[in-house]
């Protein structure tokens, strides 16, 4: 016999047992055990039971540690202003984002502070669960550049993933659902060992645009670049490219290789910052207004940067492993890449105190705001037939 029908034939027996007499109750009684199997004392105790609400019946099991109620306010709060990373990074991330978060919204109680800090990666996941959504995929814009694949060799040898200064590099095409025409592109280019990635806008992807945004970059770095490796594209293999890295009067040598053609994941680190820092920042719609690239690049040096160099961590592979059909890979705490630059010895005492200054002067909710600020400003000149705002609790 299921549960349920245990329980309203109890609950039948329960009536005609109240309402008998002694020798009937016997006889009931009799029965309950025979159909049941229950013990004579048990089944008694079940007859004679009050009938319980079910606003009365407590819930099994202990109470929750953390109460959805209250940590998901703060909790989903942070998460959306940190671009939705996962638990494991958003872990690593509350303990930068949550002295803040008093003066953006109101002061959290202790426990609540305290819980935050101390919830591990799968309690938030947990939380966060009902609020996740999916997204698309967009367009390949790699036009292949086949004159210089000679000139510049594919990456064979292993760089020195040790120290910051070896960068791949990629563009985005803000294209919508065509390829033709104009349009703005963005430059990626994330460095191995740190993950600091730095981003620039340019109209059409041309030669001499990249190369111009490719020595903002390098000036704004906070270390040198040793090495560029990109895909084989024509906006990188170039004439102006080779000069540019070639250069005499550069201090030190760039190394330029490329990825075998047709393997992404050659340029995997870069190809992930893709759609972290710039689809999720600025979507999958067409940017044909030229007068755009001004306001991307303002938002690409300043906030997008600083966001996310001193307030995402991200994860870094340690190695992988080949375990049968599988790989297991094992990845290192998440960290931002400010802190893995503090903790480099390849970077100087000079250089770090710059940076402990910028980032002493840093409000990550301020720059949040300041995001979505000049994020309306530049979506106020793409022609979207149904743009909407996303919303912040």
């Amino acid at each position: 016999m299921g549960k349920l029908s245990m329980e309203l034939y109890l609950k039948k027996l329960s009536k005609r047992y109240k309402a008998s007499t002694k020798s009937e109750k016997s006889l009931i009684l009799k029965e309950l055990c025979e159909t049941s199997g229950y013990h004579k004392k048990h089944a008694i105790r079940l007859l004679n039971a009050k009938p319980v609400k079910k606003s009365q019946k407590k819930k099994q099991g202990r109470p929750k540690l953390y109460p959805d109620k209250a940590f998901l306010t703060p909790l989903k709060r942070i998460w959306m202003k940190c671009d939705q990373i996962c638990g494991k990074r958003l872990k690593m991330a509350l303990p930068l984002w949550l002295p803040f978060y008093a003066a953006e919204y109101d002061q959290l109680d202790d426990k609540v502070y305290q819980g935050l800090l101390s919830m591990s990666p799968a309690t938030i996941d947990r939380i966060l669960k009902s609020c996740k959504v999916k997204s698309k995929r967009s367009l390949c814009g790699t036009k292949p550049g086949s004159i210089l694949k000679k000139q510049i060799p594919i990456q064979t040898n292993q760089w020195n993933e040790a120290v910051p200064g070896y960068m791949e590099a990629d563009t985005v095409a803000h294209c919508g659902t065509s390829l033709s025409g104009d349009f703005v592109w963005s430059l990626t280019m994330t460095d191995i060992y740190s993950g600091w990635t730095e981003l620039r806008a340019v109209w059409n992807k041309g030669a001499t645009g990249i190369v111009e945004q490719v020595k903002d970059i390098e000036n704004s770095l906070p270390f040198s670049i040793l090495g560029f490796d990109c895909d084989n594209g024509s906006e990188f293999l170039n004439w102006h490219l080779i000069r540019y890295f070639s250069n005499p009067e550069n201090q030190h040598r760039i190394q330029f290789t490329r990825s075998r053609p047709y393997h992404s994941n050659d340029n995997a680190h870069v190809e992930q910052k893709n759609w972290t820092h710039v689809r999720q920042l600025f979507g999958y719609d067409r940017f044909e207004n030229q007068n755009i690239v001004c306001l991307m690049n303002d938002l690409y040096t300043n906030e997008a940067s600083l966001m996310n160099n001193y307030f995402l961590p991200n994860f870094k592979l340690l190695e992988k492993e080949r375990v049968g059909a599988k790989i297991v890979k094992k990845q290192s705490v998440p960290q931002t890449p400010y802190q893995r630059l503090l903790q480099s010895e390849a970077v100087s005492e000079e250089r770090k105190a710059e940076l402990q200054k910028v980032y002493a002067g840093l409000n990550p909710f301020a720059l949040h705001k300041s995001i979505q600020t000049k994020l309306k400003k530049v979506f106020t000149l793409v022609e979207v037939k149904s743009y909407r705002k996303m919303s912040y609790i």
